[in-house]
């Protein structure tokens, strides 16, 4: 008999007091996720102390379980807290055993700093919200501090920044365990960005007036509509209505790179989706996400995943085994 089917556990760790927000994000997204009509994932929210447990929010949650749901986890994710300078002992306890494990571990936001205090990020990359960065550096000098991305892996260990950022690395997530074609889907029922890449700066320098913050969606729907055509900066400024220069700091101010840099973005994350889920020739999967040459989509996957998209498509691909809640309901 083929094996049954079993759930991805996720134990999110919730220092206290805890961001409420790094609580919901989780939620919101492994809970789209089903696999031949199965959740796919199964999410437990723990404390040091089981009961009511304060928030950044001022409000109380009744949290019903304890550290020993970290021992079941695949995965433990560590909420960020508003007391980021006291890693709570036993936490950092549970942490640093589910690491000797070998369980892969991540953190939102300030949560890096339990992360931290346990020796997991010694010697290796990690980032937490750019307001507590240095402090981060200042505490423990033997991580490697990228202090301006929005998530960053090195190993079995995973940090996001602050805030929107743990939608960006649970999304990550996802696409690492069942493919990038159910992370974007995921995306699209949480009304949330496609997958971000980690290595996108946390903020901009020139953020646009809050009456035009989402002046780019219409040209950013419309590209991923028409990614198999040859789109230029000149033809999505036209689109826009807008002058090339216009919309390039527009488009800047909103999503953190350049109008190309994010149009190449989307192709890759198509090219791999297509790469999972059909059996089309390199060719063909090259033109459809605008990349024009299969010599082309070789360079940009290798570049993007170390894997060539022959070796992509073996490892991750989803033909048959995935799908993802898409009911009202589950939205």
């Amino acid at each position: 008999m083929p094996e049954q089917f079993a759930p991805h556990r996720i134990a999110v760790i919730a220092p206290s007091p805890v961001s409420m927000f790094n609580l919901a994000i989780p939620e919101m997204l492994f809970s789209k996720v089903e696999r031949d009509g199965r959740p796919g994932y199964e999410v437990v929210i723990c404390a040091a102390e089981p009961g009511p447990l304060p928030t950044t929010g001022g409000l109380d949650l009744h949290v019903p379980h304890g550290l020993d749901a970290v021992r079941d986890a695949d995965t433990v994710l560590v909420a960020g807290t508003g007391a980021p300078f006291e890693p709570e002992p036993r936490i950092v306890a549970a942490v640093r055993e589910a690491a000797a494990a070998g369980t892969r571990i991540a953190s939102l936001c300030t949560g890096a700093f339990q992360l931290a205090e346990a020796g997991l990020l010694q010697g290796r990359k990690a980032t937490t919200y750019w307001a507590h960065a240095e402090e981060l550096r200042t505490r423990y000098p033997q991580v490697e501090l990228c202090a301006d991305v929005l998530y960053v892996q090195d190993g079995p260990y995973l940090t996001a920044s602050g805030y929107a950022a743990g939608i960006d690395l649970c999304l990550h997530l996802i696409r690492t365990d069942y493919g990038a074609a159910v992370a974007n889907q995921v995306a699209r029922l949480a009304l949330v960005a496609p997958v971000r890449p980690g290595g996108q700066t946390q903020f901009t320098q020139t953020p646009l007036p809050p009456e035009r913050g989402t002046a780019c969606a219409d040209t950013r729907g419309w590209a991923m509509r028409n990614l198999d055509k040859p789109l230029t900066l000149a033809e999505l400024a036209r689109h826009s209505g807008v002058s090339v220069r216009t919309l390039t700091r527009r488009f800047h101010a909103e999503s953190g790179v350049s109008p190309l840099q994010w149009l190449l973005h989307q192709r890759i994350e198509r090219a791999k989706e297509l790469l999972e889920t059909t059996t089309l020739p390199m060719d063909q999967v090259a033109r459809a996400c605008g990349l024009g040459t299969a010599d082309s989509l070789r360079a940009h996957v290798v570049r993007r995943t170390g894997l060539t998209p022959s070796a992509y498509r073996t490892q991750f691909s989803r033909l048959g085994t995935t799908s993802v809640a898409a009911t009202s309901s589950a939205a």
